[in-house]
């Protein structure tokens, strides 16, 4: 079974309204989703913002669980925090569900948007000058 039929049966889900915990892969998210090691919890997207991490079918090619960064009319850009400077493109129904909880691996459960966790967000966002170091010093830890 590929990924994208899983992550396409856990959309099918969410969109009946089932809240659905899909494992991630991948680097993108450091350092706040730690792939390949935590989950995120999906719920149906609903008033969607600027700081939501969403699961979307992104420039036509692949889905992605990214930051939303901002919205231009019916154009969602979305950027992982993990990367320099590659962003991503999608309309909002290309958005499929939002993340509201990460899951670790103790499998302890995590709201993405306390206080903290948004504050948090905004800063690492500011931080695009430098986060090339700060992500070299947290992989090396």
């Amino acid at each position: 079974m590929n990924d994208r039929y899983i992550i396409e049966e856990a959309i099918r889900l969410v969109d009946e309204g089932v809240s659905v915990t899909l494992p991630v892969d991948g680097r993108s998210m450091l350092p706040f989703i730690i792939g390949g090691r935590e989950s995120v919890v999906l719920q149906k997207p609903d008033k969607l913002k600027v700081g939501d991490i969403v699961l979307a079918w992104a420039d036509n090619t692949k889905y992605v669980v990214h930051r939303i960064i901002l919205f231009d009319g019916d154009c969602v850009i979305l950027m992982g925090d993990g990367n320099l400077v590659g962003i991503e493109h999608c309309s909002l129904a290309d958005v499929k569900a939002k993340a509201t909880h990460v899951v670790d691996s103790r499998e302890k459960l995590h709201d993405l948007y306390t206080p903290w966790r948004c504050c948090a967000g905004r800063l690492w966002w500011h931080l695009r000058p430098i986060r090339r170091y700060l992500l070299a010093i947290y992989r090396r830890m």
